[in-house]
């Protein structure tokens, strides 16, 4: 018998939409399950459509938002079971700061719900407090996206960085170091694909804008990927999205030594885990200067990637909650 399973987001086009949802929706199908997407956001009619879907399906995953208490009663009575999915520190303000409110509303949706599928380790230890029935399912990856080889630009040495104007403050924060690696290596170029230019990064930038068809081959043509990330209560809560991107790109990967993305890369073997500018500095000259050790480090991120963080792992821990619950 076909079981019906809703995920409910804030939209469709967002990253924790597709790539915790959308993204799985085949090997769903494939498993027996009718998958479909609602989207709670916008006018009152569409919360309550969001309702009447919640009804029938026989699983309802909310990704990543809270709601008013009502609102959450109703869909409580209203979904057979009720799977909580986040990828975020929802929980606190996005400098890192506490806020009472977004951890009410946290503490409410973890409380009440069957399951929370958490995006790393500190997501999960967070929800415990309100839910023992928490599995770490860590953002992953779709490694055919990424297996074709693409050429790199011989006059220059691209450092990516993809992300979006939300997130732009953690690569501003990376520009006195990469000011000073391209004082080092004269053919540095900062690559970033994003909804934004940086005309004032004071090195080499090329600007392309994010496209789901194109990202692929935009990180694969790159050098080296770069992810800057300060260290607090947000961005710990990050499941380091761009590091998974890069490396399954076959692209070394130089990030700073925080959150998720310190659990990732492996220093020394897929990458660098810097602190300082100069550390930045160092590490980005040391990989320009050698093309062997970044396609050594490639490799073995791409291997990583499709050991833990590829779409077959992952979905056969969230399929056997599923089960478990429908």
């Amino acid at each position: 018998m076909t079981r019906n399973i809703l995920f409910i987001s804030k939209s469709d086009g967002s990253a924790s939409t597709r790539y915790r949802a959308l993204q799985f929706f085949p090997q769903l199908t494939a498993a027996g399950y009718l998958a479909k997407h609602a989207t709670a956001a916008g006018s009152p009619a569409a919360y309550l459509h969001v309702l009447l879907q919640a009804r029938k399906a026989d699983v309802v995953v909310v990704l990543r938002k809270t709601f008013p208490t009502p609102y959450l009663w109703l869909l409580r009575r209203l979904a057979k079971r009720l799977v909580f999915d986040f990828d975020d520190a929802i929980f606190c303000n996005s400098d890192g700061s506490a806020s009472a409110t977004r951890m009410r509303r946290f503490a409410a949706m973890a409380t009440l719900c069957d399951h929370i599928l958490a995006g790393n380790q500190y997501l999960a230890d967070k929800a415990t407090g309100f839910n023992r029935a928490v599995t770490v399912s860590p953002t992953c990856i779709d490694n055919t996206r990424y297996v074709e080889a693409f050429s790199r630009p011989p006059d220059h040495l691209d450092l990516v960085w993809i992300g979006s104007r939300s997130t732009r403050k953690y690569l501003m924060d990376a520009l006195p170091a990469l000011r000073l690696a391209s004082k080092r290596v004269s053919n540095l170029r900062l690559k970033i694909i994003a909804d934004f230019d940086l005309p004032e990064a004071g090195l080499p930038v090329l600007a392309v804008p994010w496209n789901a068809a194109t990202e692929a081959r935009e990180l694969g043509s790159a050098h080296i990927g770069i992810a800057p990330m300060r260290n607090n209560d947000w961005t710990r809560g990050k499941c380091a999205l761009k590091v998974l991107q890069y490396m399954a790109a076959g692209l070394p990967v130089v990030s700073s030594n925080a959150g998720a993305n310190a659990e990732i890369v492996i220093d020394g073997e897929t990458g660098f885990l810097v602190g300082d500018d100069h550390s930045w500095a160092d590490r980005i000259a040391m990989l320009a200067g050698n093309p062997e050790m970044r396609d050594r480090m490639g490799l073995a991120g791409r291997r990583r990637v499709m050991a833990g963080y590829s779409l077959e792992p992952v979905f056969s821990r969230m399929l056997s909650v599923f089960k478990a619950l429908s």
